[in-house]
C-alpha cells in the first residue's frame, strides 16, 4: 500500500526539517564554526528529502525496512560530513570541532525525524538541542569550578574554544 501525503504535510515536513538545520546552524555560525546556517540547514532538507520519498512507498504510521535501510545509509554517510568539521591541531594536540560535527548529525536526524512526521520527537529534540547550545558552556563552566575540572579545558573554553574535546 502506498500512502500519499498531500502539499501541505510536505512542506512541513521539508521545511520544519530545513529551519531546524538553519536554526542550528546559525548557532555555528554565531560562534565562528567551520559548519552553518546553510550547511546544516541542506543537511537537515537532504535527509528529509530522503527519508520522505522512502516513506511515501510504505504502510502509513510504519517504517518499512526499506525506508530503514534509507535512514542507515544518511547516518553512515552524514559521519563523512562531520569528520569533514572535525580539525586536529598539531601544536597542543587537541581535536576541535566536534560540536560542530554533532550538529551536523543532529541536524541529520531532525530532518529524519521531520521526513517521517514524527513531530514530538523533532520539538523535544530542537528544544534539548539549543538548550545544550545555548546554556551548555555556562554550566560546564560552573561545573569545572564545582567540581575541580581541568583548568586548562576551563581556560580554552573561556577563550572561545569550546570545541576541545
Amino acid at each position: 500500500m502506498i500512502a500519499s501525503l498531500d502539499w501541505q504535510e510536505i512542506v512541513l515536513r521539508l521545511g520544519t526539517a530545513t529551519l531546524a538545520g538553519c536554526a542550528i546552524g546559525l548557532n555555528r555560525d554565531l560562534h565562528g564554526k567551520p559548519i552553518g546556517l546553510k550547511t546544516l540547514g541542506i543537511v537537515g532538507l537532504s535527509t528529509a528529502t530522503v527519508v520522505l520519498l522512502a516513506v511515501q512507498f510504505a504502510e502509513p504510521g510504519k517504517i518499512s525496512d526499506a525506508a530503514s535501510r534509507v535512514i542507515q545509509g544518511i547516518l553512515t554517510g552524514i559521519g563523512f560530513l562531520g569528520a569533514g568539521v572535525i580539525v586536529h591541531e598539531s601544536r597542543r594536540f587537541r581535536v576541535r570541532g566536534l560540536t560542530s560535527a554533532a550538529c551536523t548529525f543532529l541536524a541529520a536526524c531532525l530532518g529524519i525525524a521531520c521526513g517521517a512526521g514524527e513531530w514530538p520527537i523533532v520539538g523535544t529534540a530542537f528544544v534539548l538541542a539549543f538548550l545544550i547550545l545555548t546554556v551548555g558552556n555556562r554550566i560546564e563552566h560552573w561545573l569545572h569550578r564545582a567540581l575541580g575540572g581541568r583548568e586548562e579545558q576551563h581556560d580554552a573554553d573561556a577563550r572561545g574554544g569550546e570545541d576541545v574535546s
